[in-house]
Formats: C-alpha cells, sequence, structure tokens
C-alpha cells in the first residue's frame, strides 16, 4: 500500500500505519478493524501520568482565551509567558489537575460519587475532567440547555452528590433557577443538602465565569453555596495527597468515568456508562485517524457540551452569508449521524491531549467572532465543529474578506466535521476557503463512540461522501430486521461491538438488554438504530434513523434524504420529513417546512421540487408550514436541537384526519 510523506510525518506509531491495508472486497456488510496498535490498558490518570506528561511535560496543553492568568487563585502560574490569558503547559495544567482533586477529596467525594458539571468550555470543567478520573469519581456531562424540569430529572437519574455549575450561560441562570426552586437550599449547610426532589445531592459548588458573578450571587444568600475557589487545595503535603495515590492505584481501567445522557429524541433521555477504556481508546484512534501530534493546535468551536440556539436574525444571517460562499447542493444522504456529546470529551479534549497537542478553547460558549480570532492568533492547525458552527466560522470568515481583512488561516490542516447531515459544498468550502485540507469526517453515537471516521489518507470522494472505515478494535455489521447480514449497496442497521462499547444504561437494565444484544458466537453488539449503507472497500454510508424510515408501498424511503432535498430550495430553512398513514400506500411522505424570511414557496412547489429533484415516490404528498394552521413557529426540538419526530408523526396524523395539509391526490 502506497503511504504519501504526510502521512510518515504526522502518524506517531508505526505500528498504527502499518496496519492499514486496503480491505479485501466486501461481498457482505461486515467489517474488523485492525489489531494494531495494541489498546492501552491504563486508566485516563495513568496514561496522562506515563504518556502525556513525562514526554510533553513543558508543551501547551490549553488555552483559555477568555479567562485570566490567575482564574482559580494559588501561587503565580508561568502561564507560557503570557500576561492576558490562561495558558498551561502540561506541567501546569497537571498541578491544576492535583489541586482540584485533592479538594474534591477534601469536600467529601468519594470513589463511585457522580459529580455533575454544568459549563461552557472552561479551563474548570478541563480540571474536572481529570480530576474526577483521577480520584474515581464519575463525570457527569449536563447539556446547559437543559430547562429544569429536564435538569432535575437528568440529576435525580443518576443520583448526582456534588453539582459544579457557573452561575449563567447566556440567559440560563442556574444557581438563581435552583434557588427559586429549591428555598431550603438557601438556609443549608455546604455538603449537608438536603432536598427531597434530589435526595443525594451534598454538594454545590459555583464557579464564576462573569465579572458581575460574586455581586449577583451574593445577593442570593445561598449558604449551601461553595466558591470553586474554596475548594481547591494548594498545599500538597496533606492527608488528602496520600489519599490520592491509593485512589489513583486502585483505579482499573473499566471502571466508569463518565455518564453522558442520549439526546433521544423522544424526549426521555437515558445515561450512558463510559469507562477509561472506551474514553482513552477512542481518543487515541480519533487522533490517529487525524495524525495528530505535539506541534498540533486544536481550536474547540464545539463547546465541551453541545449549546447552540440561533436566534431568527443569527440563521437568517448564516445561511445568506454561506449562500455567498457556495451554492448547496445537498447529497442524498447524511455524512455522520445525530452525533455524540463525546465530540467535545473525547474527539476535542482526549484525542488532543493524549497525543501531546494543545487545545484553544476561544470562548466559553459558541461565538464565530471568537474562534476566527483564535484560529489566526494561536495558529491553529486544526478545528472541530458540527455543521452549525462550520457555517458560523465561514460566514464568519467571509465576513471579513468581504470587509478586506486579512484572514489568514494557512496553518489550519486538520479537523472532523460530525454531528448532522454535512452538504457536500460545505466539506468543500472548508477545505478550499479556509485550508482544512486533512479534514475528517467522523461516526459515533453516545453509547458506543467514534467506530467510522475517514483519514487524510482516503480518496477525496471517500472523505465527503463517506464516515471512513471502521476503527481498530472495532467490529461492526449492518444488518436487516430479522438478523441478517446484508450485501453490500443494500441499507441495514449498523451494530458495532468492541472495547468502545459503554458499560449499559445507568440503572436501567430493560433498555440496555434492548440494544445490546450477544450473539450465537458471544460477541456483545450495540444496535444504534442508524441506517447504513457499505461499499466493497467498507466505507460507510449513514442515511438515517431505522425507526424514522417511511415506507411507500413495501418501499423504503429515508427522511434524511427528503430532507436534504428539499432545504436545497432557496426557500426552505429546515425541514422535517415524517411518515403519515395512508390506507392506500400504508404511509406516505409528510413535510414540515420552516420558510426562509421574506421568501414563499407553495405546498405543490415543494411537492415538485422534491420530485424533481430524487424518485417521485419521495415527494410529500402532505406539507404543513411552522407557523401556520394553528402550530408553532419552529420544529419542535430537544434541548440538544434534535427534531422531535414523534411529536411530528402525532401532530401529522392529526392534521391529516381533518384534511389539512394535503397537496393532492396525484403525490400519493
Amino acid at each position: 500500500m502506497y503511504l504519501p510523506h504526510a502521512w510518515l510525518r504526522h502518524a506517531q506509531a508505526s505500528s498504527w500505519a502499518s496496519s492499514l491495508t486496503f480491505t479485501r472486497s466486501l461481498t457482505i456488510s461486515s467489517v474488523q478493524g485492525p489489531l494494531e496498535p495494541p489498546l492501552s490498558t491504563k486508566t485516563l490518570p495513568a496514561y496522562f501520568t506515563t504518556e502525556v506528561l513525562r514526554k510533553h511535560a513543558h508543551r501547551p496543553a490549553l488555552i483559555s482565551r477568555k479567562e485570566k492568568p490567575r482564574s482559580h487563585g494559588g501561587p503565580p502560574p508561568r502561564n507560557l509567558g503570557s500576561p492576558s490569558r490562561l495558558a498551561w503547559d502540561f506541567e501546569e495544567f497537571d498541578r491544576h489537575i492535583n489541586v482540584l482533586a485533592r479538594g474534591l477529596l477534601g469536600m467529601g467525594v468519594k470513589k463511585g460519587d457522580r459529580v455533575g458539571v454544568i459549563m461552557g468550555n472552561t479551563s474548570a470543567y478541563a480540571m474536572l475532567q481529570w480530576a474526577c478520573a483521577s480520584v474515581g469519581a464519575i463525570l457527569v456531562t449536563i447539556n446547559p440547555a437543559y430547562r429544569l424540569q429536564e435538569l432535575v430529572d437528568a440529576l435525580k437519574l443518576v443520583g448526582v452528590q456534588h453539582l459544579f455549575v457557573v452561575p449563567r450561560i447566556k440567559t440560563s441562570t442556574y444557581v438563581r433557577m435552583l434557588a427559586e426552586v429549591f428555598p431550603e437550599i438557601r438556609g443549608q449547610k455546604p455538603g449537608e443538602i438536603q432536598i427531597a426532589e434530589l435526595p443525594e445531592l451534598r454538594n454545590f459548588v459555583v464557579v464564576d465565569n462573569v465579572e458581575e458573578a460574586r455581586e449577583d450571587l451574593a445577593k442570593l444568600h445561598i449558604k449551601s453555596m461553595v466558591d470553586w475557589r474554596e475548594v481547591l487545595m494548594w498545599r500538597n503535603d496533606a492527608r488528602e495527597s496520600r489519599i490520592l495515590q491509593e485512589i489513583m492505584a486502585s483505579l482499573r481501567n473499566d471502571d466508569i468515568t463518565n455518564l453522558q445522557f442520549t439526546s433521544g429524541t423522544t424526549g426521555l433521555p437515558k445515561a450512558v456508562s463510559l469507562s477509561h477504556s472506551n474514553l482513552l481508546n477512542n481518543g487515541l484512534s480519533i487522533g490517529r485517524c487525524m495524525y495528530l501530534t505535539d506541534k498540533d493546535v486544536l481550536c474547540m468551536a464545539s463547546p465541551l457540551f453541545l449549546f447552540v440556539r440561533l436566534n431568527h436574525s443569527q440563521a437568517t444571517f448564516l445561511h445568506y452569508s454561506i449562500a455567498l460562499i457556495s451554492s448547496f447542493n445537498f447529497l442524498p444522504f447524511p455524512l455522520a449521524t445525530h452525533y455524540v456529546y463525546t465530540i467535545r470529551l473525547v474527539l476535542g479534549n482526549l484525542a488532543a491531549w493524549t497525543h501531546g497537542a494543545c487545545i484553544v478553547y476561544p470562548s466559553e460558549i459558541f461565538n464565530p467572532e471568537a474562534i476566527v480570532d483564535a484560529v489566526v492568533e494561536e495558529e491553529c492547525t486544526a478545528l472541530h465543529g458540527v455543521p452549525t458552527h462550520f457555517l458560523g466560522v465561514l460566514a464568519e470568515v467571509q465576513k471579513r474578506r468581504q470587509l478586506g481583512d486579512e484572514v489568514n488561516t494557512s496553518k489550519l490542516r486538520t479537523g472532523i466535521a460530525a454531528g448532522s447531515p454535512i452538504p457536500i459544498d460545505l466539506m468543500k468550502s472548508l477545505i478550499s476557503k479556509i485550508n482544512l485540507t486533512d479534514l475528517t469526517n467522523a461516526y459515533g453515537m453516545t453509547f458506543s463512540p467514534v467506530s467510522f471516521q475517514t483519514t487524510p489518507a482516503d480518496p477525496i470522494e471517500k472523505r465527503v461522501e463517506t464516515v471512513g472505515k471502521v476503527h481498530p478494535h472495532v467490529k461492526a455489521k449492518l444488518i436487516d430486521s430479522e438478523g441478517n447480514i446484508v450485501p453490500i449497496g443494500v441499507p441495514g442497521e449498523i451494530c458495532v461491538a468492541g472495547y468502545l462499547l459503554q458499560k449499559g444504561y445507568w440503572d436501567d437494565e430493560v433498555q440496555t438488554k434492548a440494544v445490546m444484544k450477544i450473539d450465537k458466537e458471544g460477541t456483545l453488539w450495540m444496535h444504534t438504530g442508524d441506517e447504513g449503507i457499505m461499499d466493497a472497500e467498507g466505507y460507510l454510508r449513514i442515511v438515517g434513523r431505522i425507526k424514522d424510515i417511511i415506507i411507500r408501498g413495501g418501499e423504503n424511503l429515508f427522511p434524511v434524504q427528503i430532507e436534504n432535498a428539499m432545504t436545497s430550495h432557496h426557500a426552505i430553512r429546515e425541514a422535517a420529513a415524517v411518515a403519515v398513514p395512508c390506507e392506500q400506500y400504508g404511509e406516505v411522505v409528510g413535510a414540515w417546512i420552516v420558510r426562509e424570511p421574506s421568501t414563499y414557496i407553495s405546498p405543490e412547489e415543494v411537492r415538485n421540487h422534491v420530485a424533481s429533484t430524487m424518485n417521485p415516490q419521495n415527494a410529500p404528498a402532505w406539507v404543513w408550514f411552522m407557523g401556520e394552521d394553528g402550530v408553532e413557529g419552529e420544529l419542535p426540538k430537544t434541548a440538544s436541537g434534535k427534531v422531535m419526530k414523534h411529536i411530528l408523526r402525532k401532530w401529522s396524523r392529526k392534521a391529516a384526519e381533518l384534511q389539512i395539509g394535503q397537496v393532492s391526490r396525484s403525490a400519493q
């Protein structure tokens, strides 16, 4: 196999490079990744100490551009010589991790305790990620977009004992919200919180993230609240230092270290249990696919937990700005499915740090201006994001260049695009407009982190049209409804097996058994619920969610394909395709449309546009416009931004019964 010089220059392990060979031409959709390099058997803190810190102690590790150098107090840090923003090498990062780990032990955090976190991209979040792993606690990543009841349900589901929050992100004021709903915490002592609805919660720690936060917090008079700085234990001769070493020595790589909530479109998320081995080895594989080295600087466009809600004007601005960059020709299939929240913790932090690369946080939340500033000024070589983030970055770059500003992105080369369907022209724009020549695509899920990924060595058409080949030490197969492996080129449910599988949904054996099943050979498979198509070389394309497939007259129609066709029209901002019951065909296509501002498109035009773009049976027989006929102005979505199609299906049935939205009999 020919390996380009770029591969040899960037690959960190010769064993990894030598393990990549072309797959023999497949006839059935079943693959197994290479067995080299071997999986790491270390825990996260052990790997950090023996591999990262030992090799890269004085290399840059973390730059948080909106934080002050001494955000956490303590002795003055070296701060990489920067007087204006927080900047740590790995040795300084390790010092702060240990300071927090000792502090966690001092406040009563025990091995197995659940530590909830509601924050944006900050050094405190980065410290918690490693410190919790060091003391054997379980980091619970919570979506900042959760409404109150969602937050309470999440905390209660996994029994969070220690909650770390920032006072607010955008309009969400977490401390005030909790104090108003649970007024009893105002008079309770730190570490002794007693709330009937949250019976296990004991500690409530607040990390200031805005200048006026301290004054606002003081007005709330919450006695149980602990300031973040009071937790940190700077002395390294305390008894906690000895306890920390004992705990780290007792950790096992299959211990649960992270709970992440699935972003289920039913509105009932489950908590996925991920181990040291899951996260560490996945981070290593992802970084290898990107050719990451200790010379790379990764800009995290994505928040550590996705929190992007564009208002109406922002969405309009993005659409028309990108229209200037290229006219969209949407693929008839997505390049990635509803992606994992580990895009932030694994694709970003762990993939970079396990390779000695530096992470840059441009701002606490998604901010295109700050991202472009960071890419240019920090000379970033890598950029991660989901389509919404990349659209914002491209729009900001285009705006600046139109104003005559020089935007130098020549240092960029790699990154990961994932999260939801990615138009081919967006991929091409990222390569041509901001130099992401080695950009990769990835596929994974919360309960089984990245399992397929492209590499820069893949042909360009494979990099933009597929999610690549299976990762090392991972098995994958595509099956039909009866469990049989389908031939190549035939859609089937994606199932994966290997080290990356979660240890089960937290305290939910029924749901765990529903998706994790052992076959006749004794292999445990995760049934993802995603539909894919595999080619003869083992490259995978994602075509949608099985439960969302529309079966019209016995033919499977894929909503993602129909939605891509609809949103390629200039007058359609968002679209969702769902099944509508039909006496003649069983099901037909129903479309829910959000028009672009100041535009108009009729139901007949929607139908004709789809019919002219793809096979006519995909054309909607029913069309509804958001904001009309008594429905809301926006598509119903989960806190993480996924369209809740179960709600749309209910609305569709009711509307169809009332004969509202029917386009014409000919479409059926």
